[in-house]
């Protein structure tokens, strides 16, 4: 293995929740009058923090969404989650075959990682002192501390570790944080991975054999 320590975004490379939290966003966002395409909720709000989300909603209603919103998108993702939620496809093998520490390092909060790992079948794979969440430390992607706090807290450098993410802002934040950059991509923002400097893949079921060279 090249690295000596691999960490995982949750979102869109652990569990498939991705596309369920922007068909909520979306559908929340009409309510407010705001319609947006399905590649723009995509490529916009993929890997951002809600806190982020709420901000380029409110620009664009030129009003704050109401005091319920957050509340509201929870408890709407959470029951999809449960219904719906799968893994992404070839991940336990790709965990199962690793021969060194891994972790997982997300924008969301702590409590929805462990439910979406949970509901997948996958949380008896990380303890929970391999679970960071930018809640935990008040800094979210595109910023680089959470990947930071997560390598830090595993007791290795940016340079030993390699990153797994499928989002801009993600990639953004772990290439800044001098990390090796692997983006998995279903066809979107291909291109633009390239150019930031992420090595793209697009079967996880290859990852493993392309991080041990």
């Amino acid at each position: 293995m090249k690295y000596k320590c691999v960490i995982f975004d949750c979102d869109g490379v652990l569990v498939d929740s991705e596309a369920i939290s922007c068909m909520v966003l979306q559908e929340m966002a009409d309510n407010l009058g705001l319609s947006l395409k399905w590649n723009t909720i995509i490529e916009t709000f993929s890997g951002k923090s809600l806190r982020s989300i709420i901000e380029y909603i409110e620009i664009r209603i030129n009003q704050k969404v109401p005091a319920n919103f957050v509340t509201e998108f929870r408890q709407k993702t959470f029951e999809s989650f449960k219904r719906d939620l799968k893994p992404i496809k070839g991940i336990d093998k790709v965990i199962n075959e690793l021969t060194v520490p891994f972790c997982v390092a997300s924008s969301g909060p702590r409590n929805k990682i462990i439910l979406n790992l949970t509901t997948v079948d996958l949380i008896h794979k990380f303890s929970e002192e391999r679970i960071f969440s930018s809640y935990d430390i008040g800094s979210w992607k595109p910023e680089p501390e959470i990947y930071l706090f997560a390598a830090k807290k595993m007791g290795f450098k940016p340079k030993e570790c390699v990153v797994i993410e499928d989002s801009i802002y993600g990639v953004e934040s772990a290439i800044s944080g001098g990390f090796d950059t692997y983006a998995y991509t279903k066809g979107h923002n291909k291109k633009k991975f390239t150019e930031m400097g992420a090595m793209v893949f697009n079967d996880m079921n290859q990852l493993n054999v392309l991080i041990s060279h």
